[in-house]
This record gives structure tokens, sequence and C-alpha cells, in this order.
């Protein structure tokens, strides 16, 4: 049975949290870094390497809206959303270009959404079958996935079979997901382009044009702060603070192209989607090979349409229709052997 949800305009909430992979962690005590030099931070892919990783991922949502009715216009949204994983994470090949193929096994995946209890009983059970469905289809799922050399996430398949589960939004929600697990394990818009001093900081631009595949404007900065060097196990590591902020907006050929804004547009009415992000955590990343090896970040993300236009339309609220989704977000991922808590 399939979970339908509408309307389109949700969809870019959830393609947001891919923004949020250059967001990491891993709380560990730092030592002294005498005698190791500056730092140089690279990833680099090993033909036949294998590792383990765990993951846990939380989200707290909330919903606000002007006039407070017009939340009732949403389809179901979940109060919270928890999922666990563990992945083992194989490197196949690397092209003469230095891009890797790297094969991602869902050895397990858990996934539980909550929703509010006053829904009836059939949208309640109809979320949980898709759910369960989904869930099991991922289990034992293998997804190939392709890195350029700087461990940017260039493109993934292999799971077709479990998104087809799901209804259309639905589907973009967990594919934007398994984006943003993808692009921690590549580290991509991690690693800065000269050897590092400890204590210095650098930073990265987010800005982004929209693609066929994610067809959103994104403009932004992420800031990191290379805070010393510890060890994980026997593998010397670097500890990296980061703080990030972000705007997504969908770009002008989508909006063009999309029935719902054309009907608006034809009503005299307009409709503004943006979608803010800002986090901010620490990650360790194995000096040989630039890999991450346990991360925690903490994310709150803002979706927010406005309709600020309605010509010819008398409307009997203060200020524009609005709605805003909240989302509070923490991110934990450990390739050393441990087990995180969401």
């Amino acid at each position: 049975m399939k979970f339908r949800i509408h309307p389109n305009f949700l969809q870019p909430r959830f393609s947001a949290i891919r923004a949020c992979a250059l967001m990491g962690l891993g709380l560990l005590v730092v030592f002294p870094a005498t005698g190791w030099g500056k730092t140089r931070l690279v990833r680099r892919f090993r033909p036949g390497q294998q590792l383990v990783y765990q993951t846990a991922v939380k989200t707290e949502v909330s919903v606000s809206s002007n006039p407070e009715g017009l939340k009732a216009l949403l389809p179901p949204t979940p109060k919270s959303i928890a999922a666990r994983q563990q992945n083992t994470i194989t490197v196949r090949s690397i092209d003469s270009s230095g891009v890797a193929e790297v094969e991602n096994r869902f050895d397990r995946f858990e996934f539980d959404t909550q929703l509010d209890e006053s829904l009836p009983e059939d949208i309640r059970k109809a979320a949980k079958t898709a759910q369960e469905e989904f869930t099991h289809q991922l289990n034992g799922q293998t997804l190939t996935a392709r890195y350029d050399r700087t461990g940017r996430l260039l493109a993934f398949g292999g799971a077709e079979a479990a998104l087809n589960e799901l209804d259309l939004p639905m589907q973009e929600a967990a594919k934007q997901t398994l984006r943003v697990f993808l692009e921690q394990m590549g580290g991509g818009a991690l690693y800065p382009d000269h050897p590092l001093k400890d204590g210095e900081e650098w930073k990265l631009s987010l800005n982004a044009p929209p693609t066929e595949a994610f067809p959103y404007t994104m403009e932004g900065e992420n800031i990191l702060r290379l805070v010393g060097k510890t060890r994980v196990g026997k593998i010397k590591a670097a500890i990296v603070e980061t703080r990030f902020t972000n705007l997504l907006k969908p770009s002008a050929e989508s909006v063009q192209s999309d029935a719902a804004w054309a009907h608006l547009q034809a009503q005299g009415m307009g409709l503004e989607i943006s979608i803010r992000g800002e986090g901010q955590g620490r990650l360790t990343v194995a000096l040989d090979d630039g890999r991450v090896l346990q991360n925690q970040s903490t994310i709150h993300q803002t979706l927010k349409a406005e309709m600020p236009k309605a010509v010819g339309k008398k409307l009997r609220v203060n200020g524009p229709l609005s709605l805003q989704i909240d989302s509070q977000i923490t991110i934990r991922v450990d390739g050393t052997g441990g087990v995180p808590q969401p």
C-alpha cells in the first residue's frame, strides 16, 4: 500500500537536508600536537578498501502557519523521524580521472516515523505499511556511488526498487536522505587546498547553481577550524569544528515548469519558497586517507512558503499567507565499530 502525501511544494524541505552533509563531528579527547607539524587533509580512495559505518539520525518536526487553520491543508507530517543503520563500504575501482566507484551495502536499516495520534487510523496504518515495506526493501540492498577525487558525490543508484514502494513526495524525501548519508561517507566540501596549522580556520563556499537532479539555487558558507589531533584506536586523526549557514530556493526553470505554480500565477498570486539552514559540530578525519571516522552534528532547517501577493483577493489575515516547517536534526556517524544512539 502506498502512502500518498501532497502538495509538491513540500519536496524542497527534504532536498534541503543534503546541504547538511557538510556537517560533522566526533567528540574525542585532544592531545598536544607536538611533532606532528602541519596537517594535510586529502581524500584518497584505495581500491579494495572496506569500511563499516554505524549511523543514527533523528529529526523533530514542528509546523506553524498564518492563519492557524492553514496547517489543516497539509498532508500528514511526522512529528519525529528516526533511522539507524549499519553499512559496509567497499571501494571497487578508481578510473584515470580519479573518480571512485564505491559499493554501499545496507547490512541493517531501521526506520521509524511518528505521526500525530489524532490522525485517522487508516492514515496511520498506511504510513506504517509504507515505512515497513521501505525498510524491508532497503535491508541487504547495495547502492553504487561515484565520487570525484575530492570526495564529492557525483551520482548514485541501486535504490530504485525500495524507492518505488513510496509515492513521489516520499520518494524524494527518502532519496535525499540517502544522498546525505552517501555525501558524508565521501567527505566532499571538507578538504582545504593547503596544509593547515593547528587552530587554523578556513572557509568553503556552498554556492551552487541548480541542476536537473537538484533544481534549487544554493547559497551559503561553511567555516571550519582545525582543533588539533588525536588517535582513534591506532589511527592518527584530525579534529575539525564546523559551522555553516545556507539558503535554498527553487530555480526559475522549476517554478515555470511546475503546474501548481503556473496555476497560482494565472490567479494573480505569487508563491515564495525558501529553505534556511544552520548547524554546527565536530568531526574526526583520518590523516592517512581523509576518510571520516566519526561525526556528530546538530542542524536546524526551516522551510517557509509564503504568498505575499494576491491581486484582487481579500484576505482576512494579518500579513501574508504563510506555512513554515521547522526541523531539528541530529546526526551521528561512527566508522570505528561503535554504535551511536539517535
